[in-house]
């Protein structure tokens, strides 16, 4: 038997060693797709959050009247941060709106470790995402002489969160930009 005869025979469907080899193949690359590339949503540190919130404020001027919200979109593949404030009309200024977007999204890993943030101001902002109980921190990467920002959620009580924006120009020495408290209403 030469040897093209040999290498034709290896690939007889019927020899039963060359079955098993693709039943095992197949199966090996089936198991590695699905671990591999799947990702398991892991937003259990977000449950919290989900829902509507409305600012506790006093509506007196240069304080804002806001609500937002934190809501599943994509069959659960993101959170989508909507918000808006209004501010009413002072003595040196108009009333205006200011509204934001933030999308919460799973890494390769399967967890909710980025978002980005867009606002009404043509702000854009990229986030890491870091975890504490009760507490969910996010700091806009680094770029040259541009603030840093951190943006941090802690839940006070069941309907109750405290949400605190500050800015650092170093990523250590944070200053305190806005803080306050918001009530779920839904």
């Amino acid at each position: 038997m030469g040897k093209t005869e040999k290498v034709i025979n290896n690939f007889n469907p019927k020899n039963n060693l060359f079955m098993k080899r693709i039943l095992l193949t197949s199966i090996l690359l089936f198991v590695f797709a699905i671990t591999g590339f799947s990702q398991q949503n892991s937003w259990t540190n977000w449950n919290w959050l989900l829902g509507e919130w409305k600012g506790e404020g006093t509506g007196e001027p240069g304080q804002g009247d806001g609500t937002f919200t934190f809501a599943f979109e994509l069959d659960k593949k993101v959170i989508v941060r909507k918000s808006s404030t209004e501010f009413p009309a002072t003595e040196n200024n108009p009333k205006f709106v200011y509204e934001d977007l933030m999308i919460v999204y799973l890494d390769y890993t399967g967890n909710p470790s980025k978002a980005i943030y867009f606002n009404s101001e043509g702000h854009i902002l990229n986030y890491s995402i870091s975890y504490l109980e009760n507490t969910i921190t996010l700091i806009s990467e680094k770029i040259p002489n541009v603030p840093i920002f951190r943006l941090t959620y802690t839940l006070i009580d069941n309907n109750t969160v405290n949400t605190k924006f500050e800015m650092s120009m170093d990523g250590e020495q944070f200053m305190t930009h806005i803080e306050g408290n918001s009530k779920k209403i839904k």
